[in-house]
């Protein structure tokens, strides 16, 4: 660890650095406006179709483009500059708000319209995450990249903390200022993305091949920790994901309107922002692998509870204890990845992992729908709680040198 990190005990020397302090304000804006843009779209798809189906279609539609464009999103990140992908990724998501505004305004009744516009915000993301992952480790010495990893995981679990909560209340003065908002902030996060001045603005300028495009898949696959670490969080939250039945829950199970869907939505990321500030502060240091496989089994604990409650505290209380262990989840797998990946192959790598992440939230979205609406929203959270856990016990056999996996940084 550098000299100034370790003079400061209390883990805020990496926001000395003022790239640093932008990049972590870009974060939380965007994480505002998906928030935001995320609890207006399921309130509003619901509204129009009450079908646990159309909840999970959404899901797909966001997914797909990540799948379609992993060959060369990767290429794009490693050979153009990150922060202008970035910006133009973020820029595009504001306008697609803006699309949904126009589709409120209008009086839609059907979410077909909403389906393309999430195709569309898919593409965005499939272009802007493996930039954005990529972008961090320019920005701050490597030695102190755990805490820019851990403070800008915070600030994006906060951001999901106000946004829900935010789009909730303003949903009920109506859709149009729920992607209004969306829009602005977007806008705001994408000027703070622009305004980086990173140390390295492109990575490759070799012509593209096919031996290029699948450098990142052939990386990962030589790396038993990087394969488990991304694998097991996408198994994970696939299966154990519920947040695409929260309207449900709050509509149907809870007896709550979009206020209640507001605070449900934010309850896991209050676990994931107080885990992520105590780990901005006090990183792990020993026994990661060993943290990381406890963490995912106390997720997938949690979401059998939630899906077993019907009192809105004590499903709360479940939602903070997941976010909380997907907290040191995630905080493991994306300094895994990026300190043990080259710089050279950082886009590539990233736009596998951002597949994987992907599938996890969006494709898992779409599972936990279509699975909702053939036994039901409680057993399609119960069931995939119970399959978390089944993939932890299989992954800790299946990939030993992630389970004795002892630092994180060299």
């Amino acid at each position: 660890m550098s000299e100034a990190a370790t003079s400061d005990g209390s883990g805020r020397a990496v926001l000395r650095h003022p790239d640093v302090r932008r990049f972590i304000s870009g974060r939380f804006l965007f994480g505002l406006g998906v928030q935001i843009h995320d609890v207006g779209v399921g309130w509003f798809v619901y509204d129009i179709t009450r079908s646990a189906w159309a909840l999970g279609l959404v899901g797909l539609a966001v997914f797909l483009p990540s799948l379609i464009f992993v060959p060369i999103t990767g290429e794009v990140a490693d050979r153009y500059p990150r922060r202008l992908i970035v910006t133009a990724a973020f820029s595009t998501m504001a306008l697609i708000s803006a699309g949904l505004l126009v589709c409120v305004l209008v009086g839609v009744t059907t979410p077909w319209p909403v389906y393309g516009l999430a195709a569309l915000l898919g593409t965005a993301r499939a272009f802007g995450m493996p930039a954005t992952q990529a972008l961090l480790p320019t920005l701050v010495p490597k030695a102190e990249f755990p805490q820019a990893v851990a403070w800008t995981s915070s600030a994006w679990q906060t951001a999901t903390i106000a946004g829900p909560a935010v789009g909730g209340l303003l949903y009920a003065l109506g859709a149009e200022v729920v992607f209004a908002t969306a829009f602005t902030v977007f806008a705001l996060a994408a000027t703070a993305m622009f305004s980086l001045t990173p140390a390295q603005e492109t990575t490759q300028r070799e012509k593209p091949s096919l031996d290029s495009l699948l450098a990142g898949i052939r990386f990962i696959r030589s790396r038993p920790a990087i394969l488990g670490a991304i694998s097991l969080d996408l198994f994970a939250v696939l299966l154990g994901g519920a947040t695409a039945l929260l309207p449900i829950y709050a509509r149907d199970i809870l007896q709550t309107g979009p206020w209640g869907l507001g605070i449900l939505r934010s309850a896991p990321a209050v676990g994931a922002a107080v885990t992520g500030l105590l780990l901005a502060h006090r990183p792990l240091e020993r026994q990661t692998g060993k943290w990381m496989f406890v963490a995912v089994a106390i997720f997938g604990g949690a979401t059998i509870g939630f899906g077993l409650s019907t009192s809105l505290p004590l499903s709360l209380l479940f939602l903070v204890i997941l976010g909380a262990s997907d907290m040191v989840s995630v905080f493991v797998r994306l300094t895994l990845v990026q300190n043990d990946t080259p710089d050279e192959m950082r886009g590539r790598v990233s736009a596998v992992n951002a597949v994987f992440i992907g599938a996890s939230n969006e494709l898992g979205g779409f599972e936990s729908g279509a699975l909702a609406a053939a036994i039901g929203a409680v057993g399609s959270v119960v069931v995939g709680g119970i399959g978390t856990l089944i993939v932890a016990a299989t992954w800790a056999v299946l990939f030993p040198d992630l389970l004795r996996r002892d630092k994180l940084t060299d």
